[in-house]
């Protein structure tokens, strides 16, 4: 068996790419298994539409059949192609929006998100009603941001601290970052909100670990 996590970015962005990267780093690895993060060169510049996620399932379901790994997991917060690719390997593949979720309801009643963009919502929305949590969301703030600019360290802020502390106004006790893009920016919305913050690379990455881990 491969020793290795692949971790597949299925849009085209080098920024979002790099920032899942940095975000994975701090995570421990045992000796002998490796982590790899990887993007789908075909794909869109970024998951925003339905369009958007129904388009990657083959390719990501052809990458995984040619990229043998002990685990997998689709760096997209709205989870696309997740059933397709586990249909295409026996080897665990996980979803970063199922797993932040999971996160965060150890760690508080009602959990609030911030959205990549509007057209997001659908899809994580019937992402849990199909966990049957979605009573346990507080509220749904989208950025509507390209990705480049989401990805960069200064220009976002304003708006992200601005979704973040409404938020917290609407009964969030956690929140979710609902986009790989703003992995660099988990320390700003906890202190914009004074809440604890669900980092869906963090999260999908521990339970990969955990998964690749088993024979």
């Amino acid at each position: 068996m491969s020793r290795r996590i692949l971790v597949i970015n299925p849009n085209a962005s080098l920024a979002c790419t790099r920032g899942i990267a940095a975000a994975l780093a701090p995570l421990p690895l045992p000796p002998g298994l490796a982590l790899e993060v990887t993007r789908l060169a075909e794909g869109p510049p970024a998951i925003a539409s339905w369009e958007d996620w129904h388009s990657v399932a083959l390719p990501l379901c052809g990458l995984v059949e040619r990229e043998p790994a002990a685990a997998y997991v689709i760096a997209c917060v709205s989870d696309p192609g997740l059933e397709a690719v586990r249909a295409a390997t026996r080897r665990p593949v996980l979803g970063m929006f199922r797993c932040a979720v999971a996160a965060a309801v150890t760690r508080a009643e009602r959990f609030g998100i911030i959205g990549f963009v509007a057209a997001s919502q659908p899809r994580q929305r019937r992402a849990l009603q199909a966990m049957g949590l979605e009573a346990r969301l507080a509220a749904w703030e989208p950025l509507d941001l390209p990705m480049e600019v989401l990805c960069e360290p200064e220009a976002p802020r304003g708006r992200i601290a601005a979704a973040a502390r409404r938020l917290a106004e609407q009964g969030a006790e956690t929140i979710i970052l609902g986009c790989t893009g703003l992995a660099g920016h988990a320390a700003l919305v906890a202190e914009a909100s004074g809440l604890p913050v669900i980092e869906p690379c963090e999260a999908a990455g521990a339970m990969a670990l955990l998964a690749a881990m088993r024979p």
